[in-house]
């Protein structure tokens, strides 16, 4: 019976082929690596924030909000262009998002002015953080099930930026005298109006529509010029302003629509529910006969 030998490859292209793999370990670890950065980078600049709030250096809090607004919005997109999305990243943006957008503008906001309210002041704060966290929450469960062209209530950098927005606004001295004096109360319902509108069911534009910028129109690449401009000489006063403005937008939609008597984008209609339900083997529930029998939230 004839032997068959085995041919080994040489020890040189053993060598070679497990520093590739080593190679393409390192480089693939590395761009996993590269979204959380982003990531880390906004969850500093929330902690950096809450440091320079109690140092009383609130200008440069807010506009620390701000900068992490940035690298939160870098992280996604840095994920999606290097194929390395990730349920780690994922969990850990959410985290970082809750510190961000949750606790350090209601710190912020405390410090600032809010204290001199006393358990008005820090209950204010608290249900804005509390908001925050459930928003971020329903924002994980819903996100296959809400259109992407709409946010479900206020997106948490937007309410963010509302309130580090005001207290830059309020640190430049550039709010009229006559709010001065009611500043603390001014606070408190910029902070409850951010909260609240976290949970609403208002839709919001998410800016995810596939916009083509090669074919933009002239007009707006003036507009964009003007835009710019404008920012460059009041940057506080601009943007908060422009936060404002998005903060309206979706009662402002959602009264359109309810107008118009189209479906709100942002809640799954009665036929997906009902299909949910029979693939999952449960009876749908039938209709309420009239207000008294509708369940309570």
């Amino acid at each position: 019976m004839a032997v068959r030998r085995i041919r080994r490859r040489p020890a040189r292209t053993r060598f070679v082929e497990a520093g590739r793999k080593k190679i393409h370990t390192v480089r693939t670890h590395g761009l996993f690596l590269l979204p959380n950065l982003f990531t880390t980078a906004s969850l500093f600049c929330a902690f950096l924030s809450i440091v320079q709030a109690m140092d009383g250096n609130f200008g440069i809090s807010a506009a620390m909000i701000f900068l992490s607004m940035i690298f939160d919005g870098m992280d996604g997109r840095v994920a999606r262009l290097t194929h390395t999305q990730s349920e780690f990243g994922v969990q850990f943006d959410s985290i970082a998002d809750m510190t961000a957008f949750g606790v350090a503008p209601a710190l912020v906001m405390y410090k600032f002015t809010l204290f001199s309210l006393g358990s008005l002041g820090w209950a204010a704060c608290f249900v804005y953080c509390l908001c925050a966290g459930i928003r971020l929450a329903r924002f994980n469960c819903n996100v296959t099930v809400v259109d992407k062209r709409f946010f479900q209530g206020l997106p948490s950098p937007a309410a963010a930026a509302l309130l580090a927005g005001f207290v830059w606004l309020a640190v430049e001295n550039k709010l009229p005298v006559s709010v001065s004096g009611a500043l603390p109360v001014l606070a408190m319902l910029i902070t409850l109006y951010a909260g609240f509108t976290m949970v609403s069911n208002a839709p919001f534009f998410s800016g995810k529509s596939g916009v083509n910028l090669k074919s933009a129109p002239f007009v707006g690449i003036v507009a964009a010029g003007l835009l710019f401009v404008l920012f460059s000489s009041n940057m506080s006063l601009s943007l908060f302003i422009l936060f404002c403005l998005y903060a309206l937008s979706g009662y402002a939609y959602q009264g359109y629509l309810f107008f118009m008597d189209r479906p709100n984008p942002v809640l799954p209609s009665q036929a997906e529910n009902e299909a949910d339900e029979s693939s999952q083997g449960v009876q749908p529930q039938e209709p309420a006969r009239d207000k008294e029998d509708a369940p309570r939230e």
